[in-house]
């Protein structure tokens, strides 16, 4: 059984929004995680470090949001097996307002500490 406390309908909406928005944005910054292409003779070191230096935390981004988005499937099938909203360490349900906060969250506050 999910979590009692919670309308599982807006629960798996607001999923769905999250997972929509984190792949517009993954979409949206494609060409910023491209391979830096730079002529050298008319582009300084300091532009070229600044380029690359912008690839790197594209990149990262990108890597965050594919971590949200296995999140997100993972919450998916939490909810088909009815365990959604239980803590994964003691088993006991997550409060309705930190999952409110957070539908990713795993652990109940006292777990997560």
């Amino acid at each position: 059984m999910n979590h009692p406390e919670l309308d599982m309908e807006s629960v798996e909406a607001r999923l769905h929004e999250l997972r929509a928005d984190l792949q517009a944005q993954s979409e949206a910054s494609q060409e910023s995680r491209d391979t830096v292409m730079l002529d050298q003779t008319s582009v300084g070191r300091l532009s070229r470090m600044d380029a690359l230096q912008g690839q790197a935390m594209a990149k990262a981004e990108e890597e965050r949001r594919q971590l949200a988005l296995r999140r997100i499937s993972a919450a998916f099938e939490r909810i088909e097996r009815g365990e959604y909203g239980e803590c994964i360490e003691c088993g006991e349900w997550i409060g309705a307002k930190r999952l409110d906060w957070d539908p990713l969250v795993l652990k109940c506050i006292d777990c997560a500490d």
